[in-house]
C-alpha cells in the first residue's frame, strides 16, 4: 500500500466502521414493506448527513447512511484518457456482474464510477468488519487492476506498431 494511500484508506475504514450501525427499519409509508431508506429517501429524520472523503478532486468515496441501510459511492483516480475508458469498461464488467457481488449495484451514483448498497440485512447475515474489509481491499486493488491492464494495452500497442512499421 503506498504511503500516500494508507491515511486515506484509513479515514475510510473508520468513517465505514462507524456508519455500518444500520438496524431493521419497516417502511412508514408502506405497510409490511422495508426499502433502503437511503435508496428512496421518504423521511429526512431516518437519513444522515453524507459524507465525502476525498483524497483528491478526481479520487473520492461517498458514504450516505439511514437508519437500515449505507451506500457507498467511489470515484477512482482516472488522470488521462486511456485510464478513463479502462476504469469505464471495469466498472461496466463489474456492475453486470452485480448478482454475485451481493452489496454491488448496478447502476453508481452520479459523479461515482461504483456503488455499494448495504442494507441491515447484509449485516445480520455477514460480518461488519469483513463487509468494512472487502470494500477497502475493493479500493486498494481497483488502482492497481486499472495500472496493470493500462501497462498491458500500451505494450500491445507498441508492438502492434512495431510489426506495422516494420513494412517501412
Amino acid at each position: 500500500m503506498a504511503a500516500t494511500l494508507k491515511p486515506y484508506l484509513n479515514a475510510v475504514k473508520e468513517t465505514l466502521t462507524a456508519a455500518m450501525c444500520v438496524q431493521n427499519f419497516d417502511s412508514q409509508m408502506v405497510e409490511r414493506h422495508n426499502k433502503p431508506e437511503v435508496e428512496v429517501k421518504s423521511s429526512k429524520e431516518l437519513l444522515l448527513t453524507p459524507v465525502v472523503i476525498s483524497r483528491n478532486e478526481k479520487e473520492k468515496v461517498l458514504i450516505e447512511s439511514s437508519i437500515n441501510s449505507l451506500r457507498i459511492s467511489i470515484a477512482v483516480k482516472q488522470s488521462d484518457e486511456i485510464e478513463k475508458i479502462l476504469c469505464h469498461k471495469f466498472m461496466r464488467f463489474m456492475m453486470m456482474r452485480a448478482e454475485n457481488f451481493v452489496i454491488l449495484r448496478r447502476k453508481p451514483v452520479e459523479g461515482y464510477d461504483i456503488s455499494f448498497l448495504v442494507t441491515n440485512v447484509h449485516t445480520e447475515q455477514m460480518f461488519k468488519h469483513k463487509l468494512v474489509d472487502f470494500i477497502i481491499q475493493f479500493m486498494e486493488e481497483i488502482d492497481k487492476e486499472i495500472n496493470e491492464m493500462k501497462l498491458a494495452v500500451n505494450s500491445r500497442a507498441r508492438i502492434s506498431a512495431e510489426e506495422f512499421l516494420k513494412n517501412f
